[in-house]
């Protein structure tokens, strides 16, 4: 299929452990505020043996984070605390009320929160992680590819830190919202198909516009589709970028695989470090995901050194 893109969701399984039952503390923390609300990620802290070093998940399907995802997170989790590693379950604001170039300003806030505060979470501030799966693996490349840009002027010392992250690995994400499926022919976003998948809120693009006071939506066409390559993280690779592992199904029909293959081999053209996994007869999603997790593991502990 070609068109600009379909439905993104995220695929869950398993059961929620009572807590006593994992070994690991957990506590939900401010990282930010925005409109007057606060935003929140959940802290997952090894009892024994922890690495020094961390893991940020990206909590969101449909690019939205929900209440589902922050209360199964724990367990979700559980293998990557088991192996020692300190986890953050970042919740960020989503449509439909935020697009999602407001939805990556909130991870980048993520990121710098937790290396502000490596000390605080006993992890060394160079070896930060990032996982996701479909809409939360796209936000993941997002950060795992974005330029280092500080704010030196801030009177937050939270965004004078960096932002960047040192390894990446993720589920099925979508990487080129333009040519979604192959090239786009038409020049054109495929609106009534975003509506139909219900994910038209996420890129309703908006500018401010002082003489009313609000926010207008954009409907200039080449202006969106400027944003949805600014979006595309196959759009801001480059040679200085954390290696990234993708898995994707070979069935998939939400998330093409070419999403990936297109990214991989962008990383490839600049020499990053980089693979991908692909699960035979999968689709958007599988259960019994404990091999898939064990690479992300190695990957993790043979990067973030």
């Amino acid at each position: 299929m070609r068109y600009f893109f379909w439905l993104i969701l995220v695929f869950v399984s398993g059961s929620v452990l009572a807590s006593d039952s994992l070994n690991f503390t957990s506590k939900e923390v401010i990282y930010g505020r925005k409109d007057g609300m606060a935003l929140t990620m959940t802290v997952l802290t090894p009892k024994d043996k922890p690495n020094g070093k961390a893991i940020i998940s990206v909590l969101s399907g449909n690019w939205i984070s929900s209440e589902r995802m922050r209360s199964r997170f724990p367990e979700w989790s559980k293998v990557y605390v088991e192996h020692g590693y300190t986890v953050f379950g970042v919740m960020v604001g989503c449509q439909p009320r935020y697009t999602i170039p407001e939805e990556i300003v909130d991870l980048k806030r993520a990121v710098r929160f937790v290396r502000y505060h490596a000390g605080d979470y006993g992890i060394d501030a160079g070896r930060i992680g990032i996982t996701g799966s479909s809409s939360g693996g796209h936000l993941s490349l997002m950060i795992a590819t974005a330029d280092d840009v500080t704010d030196p002027k801030s009177s937050d010392p939270v965004d004078k830190v960096s932002a960047r992250v040192q390894a990446a690995a993720v589920f099925f994400p979508p990487t080129d919202f333009i040519n979604y499926g192959g090239p786009n022919t038409s020049g054109k976003i495929n609106q009534a198909g975003l509506v139909m998948t219900r994910v038209a809120s996420a890129f309703d693009f908006k500018v401010w516009n002082d003489t009313t006071g609000t926010f207008v939506s954009i409907t200039d066409t080449e202006k969106r589709l400027a944003i949805a390559r600014e979006i595309s993280p196959v759009n801001s690779v480059s040679a200085d970028d954390p290696p990234v592992l993708i898995i994707h199904g070979n069935r998939d029909v939400l998330v093409p695989m070419q999403q990936s293959e297109s990214m991989i081999a962008r990383l490839k053209e600049v020499k990053v470090t980089c693979e991908l996994i692909i699960k035979d007869g999968a689709g958007h999603g599988w259960r019994n995901v404990e091999e898939e997790e064990k690479r992300f593991i190695a990957w993790f502990d043979k990067y973030l050194k």
